[in-house]
């Protein structure tokens, strides 16, 4: 019987750092897919879009227009972010310390949520699997809020 227990928490203990990992590496998965976006803008690759958001994306952000003070709304679709990652560096400004922090805060079996901190503000984001790929297919987002005490000039 002691021996039955012993294999019996033996076996929860495998499972439980088995089901680890895979979330790990689907965490990192997600994370990955996110990264793909954000360097696919900013190293001018629409390939990375490409690979890591769904054609059905809607995406709608808010920003404050430069001497305005109200925040104006721009949505986009799949073929409008593809043509930002052609054109947004263009210039090929140096990225290399521009910011791109991700933030994975779930991941389910099929839908994960992540942000992402990068140059032009803050992207929330859904993910979904398809053919066990993520892929971004929503996009919530909002250029960085001013600093107390200022405008937009």
């Amino acid at each position: 019987m002691k021996k039955l227990a012993v294999m019996t928490v033996a076996l929860m203990l495998a499972s439980s750092i088995a089901t680890g990992s895979q979330s790990e590496s689907e965490k990192e998965a997600v994370r990955q897919a996110v990264l793909d976006y954000v360097e696919g803008v900013y190293e001018v690759d629409p390939a990375r879009i490409e690979r890591s958001v769904h054609p059905d994306l809607a995406k709608r952000g808010y920003y404050i227009k430069r001497g305005e003070t109200g925040y104006s709304s721009a949505p986009m679709n799949f073929q409008q972010l593809i043509e930002v990652a052609k054109n947004w560096n263009k210039n090929k400004r140096d990225m290399s310390k521009a910011p791109k922090e991700v933030v994975v805060y779930e991941v389910l079996d099929q839908t994960a949520s992540a942000k992402l901190t990068a140059a032009w503000g803050i992207d929330y984001m859904h993910l979904a699997k398809y053919s066990g790929k993520w892929m971004i297919v929503n996009v919530l987002w909002q250029s960085h809020p001013p600093k107390a005490g200022e405008g937009r000039k």
